[in-house]
């Protein structure tokens, strides 16, 4: 069977000038691709192309470039099968994947989107390609999430981009002295800190905190203190990532998160002990300084039952987050009876009469809970108190379904009585 007539190149020609959006997965068996290059008109097939999802095949690897458009604004590449399986025997398929990356239109783009959620994949093979990309983009750049750590010059250019907004960074940035310090940070309002960058951008942002601006008032960082409402942190490595004071201090400069992602796990740190360092008033300092958070996720909660806080720093949290829907947090259950008792002569005690959040479910995980029949009723009653919405409890272990079943009974029995 042969390929398309000339006639059939002519319609696909125009059909491809006006088109805006496209995504490349397989290249089609019945066209040959040496024919679609030959002939190519001189402007491109696509030269109204804004938009390319590209799955990366060993089909349309070498042929990716005919997908281009020199007003490309946005471009989200995916893992194929071909990143996603063994690449050591096939040590020309990275090369060939740098080259096709590296040969990205640059200069109206606006969102690149790498999806890195698969494991496995050799990205760090990529690094000097994403960062040429990354030196190339201009001032219309809004996005750049990039499954790999960038050159120093490629994070120092992104920085001092005016229009950038969503940025995933896969490793520290660059060494300032004093006098090179950045003047303005952009005005994010999704950063995501890859694995090992933490403490390093941390450390950043409370030198530029306290740097010196153009502008009276104002410091570097003024901007996305005002702007930033999506903050993730991605570590798996317990050693990087204690969560203690000196890890929170950084985030309470940005008032205006909403959304606050430690993915951390506890794990044999060295010590064999869990990585939660944070005490009732730590947590209480930084719920009064973030009071527009939605979704607090403080590392998951492990089986260790060793961190410092307790059941009461449940109550600040409540208050001075009232809009938090979504809660993963460590607090010892050792004491929770007394614990839940004492917060009306304790420390919190003036925040009782104060609204509450509206938060229904509170993530556990592996939080070990031992009660005897007697203290069900002050638990239930106690987080109530705290959580008035609550409905359940999700984590391991009879005692926190038990634990559930009697909040929904709670529940049922204040719709009831609000009825009457």
């Amino acid at each position: 069977m042969g390929g398309p007539s000339p006639e059939e190149w002519d319609k696909v020609r125009r059909y491809a000038s006006w088109m805006r959006q496209l995504y490349v997965d397989e290249w089609p068996a019945h066209v040959n691709p040496s024919g679609f290059r030959l002939l190519s008109p001189a402007g491109g097939w696509f030269p109204a192309l804004r938009g390319l999802a590209w799955r990366i095949t060993e089909s349309n690897l070498p042929h990716i470039d005919l997908f281009f458009s020199p007003h490309l604004r946005e471009v989200s590449v995916f893992p194929g099968p071909l990143l996603r399986g063994n690449t050591q025997n096939r040590p020309e398929i990275l090369p060939s994947i740098a080259s096709a990356i590296s040969a990205l239109p640059t200069s109206t783009l606006q969102h690149l989107f790498v999806d890195y959620s698969h494991s496995g994949i050799p990205w760090t093979h990529l690094k000097d390609a994403f960062s040429s990309i990354a030196l190339r983009c201009g001032p219309s750049l809004t996005e750049f999430t990039s499954p790999v750590s960038l050159s120093g010059a490629a994070v120092n250019h992104l920085i001092h981009l005016p229009r950038l907004r969503i940025w995933r960074v896969g490793g520290p940035p660059p060494h300032y002295s004093v006098s090179s310090l950045p003047p303005v940070f952009p005005p994010l309002t999704k950063f995501t800190l890859g694995q090992g960058a933490t403490w390093q951008w941390f450390s950043l942002f409370e030198r530029l905190e306290h740097g010196i601006s153009a502008t009276q008032g104002m410091t570097p960082l003024s901007k996305a203190k005002q702007s930033l409402e999506y903050l993730k942190i991605e570590e798996s490595d317990p050693l990087r990532a204690t969560i203690d004071v000196s890890f929170i201090v950084a985030i309470k400069i940005f008032r205006s998160l909403i959304y606050l992602d430690v993915g951390v796990f506890c794990g044999k740190n060295g010590e064999g002990r869990c990585i939660f360092k944070l005490n009732d008033g730590d947590i209480a300092a930084l719920t009064m300084a973030l009071p527009q958070l939605e979704s607090l996720l403080l590392g998951h909660p492990c089986l260790e039952n060793t961190c410092a806080t307790t059941a009461a720093c449940l109550l600040p949290i409540s208050v001075h987050c009232v809009k938090l829907q979504k809660l993963e947090i460590h607090f010892n259950t050792t004491n929770i009876v007394e614990d839940l008792k004492d917060i009306p002569g304790g420390r919190f005690q003036e925040l009782l009469p104060l609204p509450r959040c509206p938060l229904s479910c509170l993530e556990v995980f592996q939080m070990p809970l031992v009660l005897r029949k007697a203290g069900f009723k002050t638990v239930v009653n106690g987080i109530v108190d705290i959580f008035p919405s609550l409905e359940r409890c999700t984590g391991h272990g009879r005692t926190w379904s038990k634990i559930s079943e009697q909040l929904r009974g709670v529940q049922r029995l204040r719709m009831s009585l609000e009825h009457h």
